[in-house]
């Protein structure tokens, strides 16, 4: 059964960084185009970035361009960068995968003021 799994999620204050890790159980990444997903409570699941199969091809959510970048650590790893970091930020974030629609558990990231 393939599994997706995010970490680096935290606490952090308002201007910090963060680093989140998507990995796939034992799989290489290269094959699926791998995009970050946000969901506040009460609130649809949102779209934050995506780069694309077997390129660094990214896509990039207006509220984060600029602020957050997705990348390919190695073969297995897909991270997202998230700098600037403001209190609107706070959600819990996921990735996914195309094709196979993976999905992660998610992770939490609270930015405070």
């Amino acid at each position: 059964q393939v599994q997706l799994v995010e970490s680096g999620g935290g606490s952090v204050q308002a201007g910090d960084s963060l680093r989140l890790s998507c990995s796939m159980s034992g799989r290489t990444m290269i094959m699926y185009t791998v995009s970050w997903f946000r969901q506040i409570t009460g609130k649809e699941r949102e779209f934050v970035c995506s780069i694309q199969q077997y390129t660094h091809t990214t896509s990039y959510a207006d509220s984060v361009k600029g602020r957050f970048a997705i990348s390919r650590d190695n073969a297995y790893i897909v991270s997202l960068q998230m700098n600037s970091l403001k209190p609107e930020d706070t959600a819990v974030y996921f990735c996914a995968t195309t094709p196979g629609n993976y999905w992660g558990q998610g992770t939490q990231v609270t930015v405070s003021s």
